[in-house]
């Protein structure tokens, strides 16, 4: 499920992660979707955090995502990475417990790609791109576009994150303050369908 080794080579298979290695701040840099809706509503995002913590022993950590859309930065907390034996780490929802995506290993361990599918009347599928720093090596970028290709998206379905504004600052993922809001229906970088309170 993984990828590692040399650039743009296609999908290889490779370890995954230990969950020391994901706990933190990771920030959003681009995202591609299948789903035109999705696809539309990356190009309202300028910039976004995820936050892992643990959350129930070391197999399931808790998801925390901050996103600057508009005016607001909107909060979801209703996902969890459940990391399993036998390279396996799934993005699930935290109250139905429903497999909603993957996680992907590429060559560094400075970044994180993150494979969901949105189920309709096909499966449509998106990769979700963070990395530790706000902007990733050339590298790290032609990797991920390479594993773009290899899900069957194309590059004209990329959209980076502008990061152009200071909403939602990484403070506040590190400090939690966001507790007590609404969650997104789904963790990915598209804004909820119902309404979302603003972060502090």
């Amino acid at each position: 499920m993984g990828l590692r080794g040399a650039v743009g080579q296609g999908c290889s298979h490779c370890p995954a992660p230990l969950s020391s290695q994901l706990l933190g701040t990771w920030l959003y840099v681009a995202g591609a979707a299948q789903f035109p809706q999705h696809l539309l509503e990356m190009l309202l995002i300028d910039h976004g955090y995820l936050h892992v913590e643990p959350h129930v022993g070391e197999q399931e950590l808790l998801l925390t995502q901050h996103v600057a859309i508009g005016d607001q930065c909107l909060t979801n907390n209703s996902t969890y990475l459940e990391v399993l034996a036998g390279n396996t780490t799934l993005v699930k929802q935290a109250k139905t417990r429903q497999t909603m995506g993957t996680l992907m290993n590429l060559s560094s361990e400075d970044i994180l790609l993150i494979q969901f599918q949105l189920q309709r009347e096909r499966t449509y599928l998106g990769l979700y791109l963070y990395a530790r720093n706000q902007s990733v090596s050339p590298a790290q970028q032609e990797e991920f576009e390479g594993q773009v290709q290899c899900l069957g998206l194309s590059k004209k379905e990329i959209v980076y994150a502008p990061w152009k504004r200071e909403l939602c600052q990484v403070k506040e993922v590190e400090e939690g303050t966001s507790s007590g809001l609404e969650p997104m229906a789904m963790l990915t970088v598209s804004p909820p369908p119902v309404p979302t309170s603003p972060g502090n």
